[in-house]
This record gives C-alpha cells, structure tokens and sequence, in this order.
C-alpha cells in the first residue's frame, strides 16, 4: 500500500466527498450565499471565517511541501478578508478547493519515507503527524460548518 497516496485520499475526500461522515466541503458551501457564510450565530465562528481557517493549515503544510519554510502563525488563522460579496465568496470556495487539490497532489508525490521525518522543525513532529492532524482539523471545522449551517437554514428567510 502506498501511504502518500492514502493519505491524499482523505484529504481529497474530506473537500469532495467519499469520507466515513459523508459529508463534505464542497456539498456543505454549496448554496450557502455570502450573507450566510458571514453570519455569527450564538457566540460561534462564520462560515466564512471557518472556511478560511480550514484552508490556512492546508496552505501552510503545503508551503513545507513545496520545501518552503513555516511561516503561518496560529493567531493569524482566522484572519481572513471580508467576504463583501457572492463573487468574494466563491473566490473563497474556488481557492480552498483548489488548495486542497494541491495539497493532495504534493503529498502524492511524497516519498513514504518522508513521512516518519521531523515536519519542519522537530517540535512539530512527523510529516505523517501533521498531514494527519490537518484532515482531523478539517473534519473538526467541517462539522462546526454542518451545525452553523442547520441552524442558518432553520431562520426564516428575510422579506424582501
């Protein structure tokens, strides 16, 4: 078995489909417009918001993959742009799909060698430990997505 490519299923499968949840990125953003994904309900996250910092941690393993250093900041996570607009929205969807593709493809192209290596500095731990660790992050998140959004879907529609 190739483990590289295992693991670039999941991360495929957590943003398209196939997973053990049956649930998403791509199906849970589909029909959510811009004013749902930025609205706060309760205390929790946006849409938006939770979106982008899915796709923060995907950028930033990326970047080591690509043999770049790690330069992403947890409390820079959820500092995202304004989502003013549907056209601001979708850019949003577009990059963190394509981002995940991306990913998924650098970790095909890993060697299963790599992966028991120290993953930019040794405090980090293993490749494999970070890759794994970003697919529990995305289906953490995701599931805050799939609440905030019942609970969006459950308010009456605003007259127009």
């Amino acid at each position: 078995m190739n483990y590289p490519l295992q693991i670039a299923k999941h991360i495929r499968e957590i943003h398209s489909g196939g997973n053990w949840t049956s649930a998403n990125v791509q199906e849970q953003l589909a029909g959510i417009t811009w004013q749902q994904a930025n609205k706060r309900v309760f205390n929790f996250n946006s849409i938006a918001a939770l979106v982008y910092h899915m796709n923060y941690y995907v950028v930033a393993i990326s970047q080591v993959l690509r043999g770049k250093a790690l330069s992403s900041k947890d409390e820079l996570s959820f500092d995202h742009p304004q989502i003013t607009s549907k056209e601001t929205w979708e850019k949003l969807i577009r990059k963190t799909l394509t981002d995940a593709e991306n990913l998924a493809t650098l970790v095909e192209q890993l060697p299963e060698n790599k992966l028991a290596e120290n993953f930019s500095q040794p405090k980090y731990g293993s490749y494999d430990r970070n890759l794994h660790g970003v697919i529990e992050h995305l289906h953490y998140h995701l599931g805050q997505v799939v609440l905030i959004k019942k609970i969006i879907l459950q308010e009456p529609a605003p007259l127009n």
